[in-house]
């Protein structure tokens, strides 16, 4: 049972850090990351300085929405965006155990390739 909980954990966590690569693969959301990280913003200040539809840019915030990257909260009629750090530190976490998997692997390479040089 508790090897069904872990793979279904990891299961979601693989799909969580899917869908926030795929929305940070678009220029245009990772400029509207940009945008929040500064500070938080109303929907219409966001979509303020690209040149499409404010139905447009909507689309890409729903997409950051749906990655778990950008939180919108209501404030009278206004849809205040904000960026959720917490999927972020999902993503580094990850890019740094990988990047330390790779360091380790690549390092143990060159000390081979050393030995191999210094053998011939």
């Amino acid at each position: 049972m508790i090897e069904t909980e872990a793979r279904v954990e990891a299961a979601s966590r693989a799909a969580r850090l899917n869908a926030v690569f795929a929305a940070l693969a678009d220029p245009t959301r990772r400029a509207i990351i940009e945008r929040l990280s500064h500070s938080e913003a109303r929907v219409t200040e966001v979509a303020e300085p690209f040149d499409m539809s404010l139905n447009a840019v909507s689309k890409h915030i729903r997409v950051l929405e749906a990655s778990g990257v950008v939180a919108r909260r209501r404030r009278g009629r206004d849809h205040i965006l904000s960026v959720n750090t917490h999927s972020l530190d999902e993503v580094d976490s990850w890019i740094d155990r990988t990047r330390r998997y790779w360091e380790t692997r690549l390092d143990a390479m060159e000390r081979l390739l050393r030995e191999l040089k210094t053998d011939h």
